[in-house]
């Protein structure tokens, strides 16, 4: 007698079914679809609010803080050299820079020299600017780096504002880069360039002018040993420099007196080369500041002893 069929058979076999019909099913929609690679996705847009009223002016505050950290930076390096600041943990302000913000005297020099042609490029008169493709969202285009203004430091007020407009107008109305002020700086220099009439062996007077690269050396004696077009090359106390002729002055000596400059101004190198020690260095400083031809009895004893000392 044969056995009834099994219901769980068929149910599996209907299963069974269903799945291949359900397969065939989405292999014919795939094959009846486009190459994937060719399909069309779409996307829809998300709308980007603008900005409120509000939110435009805390950009535009931001933004000019942004611009504007190397002035800042500059007028505060001012202050605390000017106050001395740094005299409770440093004895000088050089050594104050490179402990707490890893600056050379240089760098800080320069954030103070930059400060100071920003702020006058800000308040002698070149923000009132007639072209209005020289400003930006109706404000005046101003440096937002050190060395966009650095070539501007040796400069005159009234040259900086001169240079600072052309400078925006060459590159278009934009900020302009360190290289395009410098180009412009030139031209002035050669523009307004009197004639070098400094002779070898003579002896001038270094005047800083707000060069932050001959900060400490106002006043100092100077003998020139190249007369180069536009700069002379000088020999000085602690080594040799090439100085533009507007940081240079005019000693009225005698060839003689020359002459006697020269020997002291080779005694006082030869001793600061040796490398002694910086109380020493200070003394010779000292001698390179003097405004007379000679030396006391006293400062040629002194440094006769000194001499003394590198010889043994």
């Amino acid at each position: 007698m044969p056995k009834p069929p099994s219901r769980r058979n068929k149910a599996t076999s209907a299963a069974s079914t269903d799945s291949t019909s359900s397969a065939n099913s989405a292999n014919e929609d795939i094959s009846q679809q486009e190459d994937p690679g060719s399909a069309t996705i779409t996307i829809s847009a998300v709308e980007v609010p603008e900005l409120t009223e509000e939110e435009q002016r805390d950009r535009l505050y931001l933004e000019r803080r942004v611009e504007r950290a190397f002035f800042e930076a500059g007028k505060a390096l001012t202050e605390l050299r000017d106050r001395r600041l740094y005299r409770s943990t440093h004895k000088t302000f050089e050594e104050y820079c490179r402990d707490r913000f890893a600056h050379s005297r240089q760098q800080s020099n320069y954030l103070i020299a930059a400060a100071g042609v920003y702020e006058n490029l800000t308040t002698i008169g070149c923000q009132n600017v007639e072209n209005e493709n020289l400003t930006t969202n109706g404000t005046q285009i101003l440096p937002t780096s050190e060395r966009q203004v650095r070539p501007m430091t040796k400069l005159e007020p009234q040259e900086q504002q001169e240079v600072w407009l052309k400078a925006v107008e060459l590159a278009g109305g934009k900020i302009p880069t360190g290289r395009i002020v410098k180009d412009v700086v030139q031209r002035i220099m050669e523009r307004t360039q009197v004639p070098n009439t400094y002779q070898l062996g003579e002896v001038c007077q270094i005047l800083t002018k707000d060069n932050p690269e001959l900060r400490g050396k106002g006043g100092c004696w100077a003998i020139v040993s190249a007369v180069n077009e536009f700069s002379c090359t000088v020999r000085m106390w602690d080594g040799e420099y090439t100085i533009g002729l507007q940081h240079l002055k005019y000693f009225d000596y005698l060839p003689a007196e020359c002459e006697q400059i020269r020997v002291i101004c080779d005694r006082i190198n030869r001793v600061y080369s040796s490398g002694l020690e910086e109380s020493v260095q200070k003394f010779l400083e000292s001698l390179g500041r003097l405004n007379r031809t000679y030396l006391t009895a006293l400062e040629d004893k002194l440094l006769k002893v000194l001499e003394l000392e590198i010889r043994d």
